[in-house]
């Protein structure tokens, strides 16, 4: 077996422990969607497969839970922009989420300089999807936060730069 080695792989594995955390799912479910490739283990095996090498410092689930912390930070109200995203979405427009993510992490981080937009964006994300999948758990599962991260240059960079996945949130 081998351990989530790249930047999108692991991205995948936390969403998937984040998402499985909202939604109430078993921890050994796999989606089947977020799978690295077709014949991929789940995360959760890549994840014992990873706990197995002395090396590895990755554990999907408490970094899930560091950015879930991260978003705690965000204390904006949610209501309208949830409501314009559920509606996008039902039209089959999931990027308006990103789209969302992106200007209330701008607004944000503009009124709090020392928070960076970077942390905005991920704090954002993170708090909009908690609220949708208590609203609408159909939608939250929609949402591409996987892709609204990996193709994040800033946010990939600001994670990389400080050592990658593993040492979020210490």
């Amino acid at each position: 077996m081998k351990s989530p080695r790249t930047f999108e792989e692991q991205t995948e594995c936390i969403v998937e422990a984040l998402l499985s955390d909202l939604l109430g799912e078993d921890e050994g479910t796999a989606f089947h969607s977020l799978e690295t490739d077709s014949s991929a283990e789940s995360c959760t095996e890549l994840q014992l497969s990873a706990g197995a090498e002395a090396s590895s410092t990755f554990d999907s689930v408490i970094i899930a839970s560091h950015l879930r912390r991260l978003g705690d930070e965000y204390n904006e109200d949610l209501e309208r922009p949830a409501q314009r995203i559920i509606a996008e979405v039902a039209k089959g427009k999931v990027e308006e989420f990103g789209v969302m993510v992106d200007s209330l992490s701008k607004s944000w981080s503009s009124l709090n300089p020392e928070l960076g937009y970077e942390r905005a964006f991920l704090a954002v994300s993170v708090k909009l999807l908690v609220y949708l999948s208590r609203k609408v758990p159909a939608v939250a599962r929609q949402i591409q936060l996987v892709e609204l991260i990996n193709g994040n240059r800033e946010v990939r960079g600001y994670i990389e730069t400080r050592g990658g996945w593993e040492n979020f949130g210490n």
